[in-house]
């Protein structure tokens, strides 16, 4: 099964750089383990919540607004795919991610098709 892993940095991005010189090294060491197990297909790095456009169709007019605004206090950072036996393994993957242990989330999400 593939799983959509969903990266919430939170406060994750802060404490990250707050940390001592060697604990960064780890977590980078830590972001090239995940990118290296089998079964992971990166995705690639996301912006700043900031510079976020949201779209929304509403009575057939299309209106955009400034910034992430869909109402969570962690934005999404990034993603990546997993492809793994279970959601018991998703899980550890996404133990293992830096973000999980920072103050973010990873969030997993089988794969489907609805259309």
């Amino acid at each position: 099964m593939k799983y959509a892993m969903l990266i919430y940095q939170g406060a994750a991005l802060e404490r990250r750089a707050a940390l001592p010189e060697e604990e960064r090294k780890q977590v980078q060491a830590d972001y090239q383990g995940i990118t290296e197990t089998p079964g992971v297909t990166p995705g690639l790095p996301m912006g700043l919540p900031g510079n976020a456009t949201t779209v929304r169709v509403e009575g057939g007019k299309t209106l955009t607004t400034d910034g992430p605004f869909v109402g969570m206090k962690e934005a999404v950072g990034g993603w990546f795919i997993l492809e793994a036996d279970d959601l018991d393994a998703a899980i550890e993957v996404a133990a293992r991610h830096p973000a999980a242990r920072y103050g973010g989330a990873i969030e997993i999400r089988p794969s489907e098709v609805y259309w």
